[in-house]
């Protein structure tokens, strides 16, 4: 139990001086700065989805997504929980994931790590600019997959997964329309 109390005490004595130091100082304040580009997702919203892997097999959802701000700023974390709509299957869970968003001063770039209920995983470079988010990764044997957020004026969140095998011709194969139900 010493030992345990020792190395949180050096560790928080560590943190305190490597962001106390001066040269660190400004990342907290570029960070803050930047991820305020992304404060119009923060919020609860509520809506439906459909995914569609095999062309003519669309599956439709209802789900939430909630946005929070964390550590003063520093951090975007979101979390989407979707059930199938419709069928014998309704109510079932079909997509359940969690992200955390953040900047990083020194690549100057956004970063995006996102975990999903069945134990995926991905760490990816988001863009941020103009309302609106974008980020991909690659599958192996699926191609290269995108998806892109947007948020309307009227506070509409619409979100689209595309998927290319060749980079030049994406095809849709997402999209998810939600109402923000719960401001920030």
């Amino acid at each position: 139990m010493r030992q345990s109390s020792w190395c949180a005490g050096a560790l928080l004595l560590l943190l305190t001086w490597t962001t106390g130091s001066g040269q660190e100082a400004k990342g907290p304040a570029v960070q803050k700065e930047a991820m305020k580009k992304l404060s119009f997702l923060v919020g609860q919203w509520k809506g439906e989805s459909w995914t569609e892997f095999v062309p003519g097999k669309r599956q439709t959802s209802v789900g939430t997504e909630t946005v929070e701000s964390k550590l003063g700023g520093l951090l975007l974390t979101i979390e989407g929980v979707h059930r199938r709509k419709g069928d014998k299957e309704a109510g079932n869970v079909v997509h359940n994931a969690f992200a955390v968003v953040s900047y990083d001063d020194k690549a100057k770039r956004y970063r995006l790590q996102a975990y999903t209920d069945r134990g995926n995983y991905t760490e990816t470079e988001a863009k941020v600019a103009d309302g609106k988010l974008e980020w991909g990764f690659r599958i192996p044997k699926f191609g290269e997959v995108r998806y892109t957020v947007t948020v309307s004026d009227k506070g509409r969140w619409s979100e689209i997964g595309e998927v290319s095998t060749d980079g030049k011709e994406w095809r849709k194969f997402f999209e998810m329309n939600l109402e923000r139900v719960k401001e920030p």
